[in-house]
């Protein structure tokens, strides 16, 4: 079945750095735009980043653009979100999510369990 399995969160003081990763099973990988979403306490689902289906092109939020940069390899499956100068702010529930085609798209067609990621002193 398919499966995106997140892992890497965890706790870390502000200014720190954590990297994430997702491993994805069940689908064809290399045809769908890969993203990371995440959703802070008592709060909505906040896009942060997506990466195109070879990784030649990645988007980024404006919130974390500079600070976290996101990867992903074909031949592994697996897409990874390097986050450095952490805030409080980021700390949230981190998912990976798929979508068919570009980054462009609104829908996602999967989504992993999440990581939680908290930022504190």
């Amino acid at each position: 079945e398919v499966q995106l399995v997140e892992s890497g969160g965890g706790l870390v003081q502000p200014g720190g750095s954590l990297r994430l990763s997702c491993a994805a099973s069940g689908f064809t990988f290399s045809s769908y735009a890969m993203s990371w979403v995440r959703q802070a306490p008592g709060k909505g689902l906040e896009w942060v980043s997506c990466i195109s289906l070879s990784g030649g092109r990645a988007k980024y939020a404006e919130s974390v653009k500079g600070r976290f940069t996101i990867s992903r390899d074909n031949a592994k499956k697996t897409v990874t979100l390097q986050m450095n100068s952490l805030t409080v702010e980021d700390t949230a529930v981190y998912y990976c999510s798929a979508q068919w085609g570009t980054c462009d798209g609104e829908d996602y067609d999967y989504w992993g369990q999440g990581t939680q990621v908290t930022v504190s002193s």
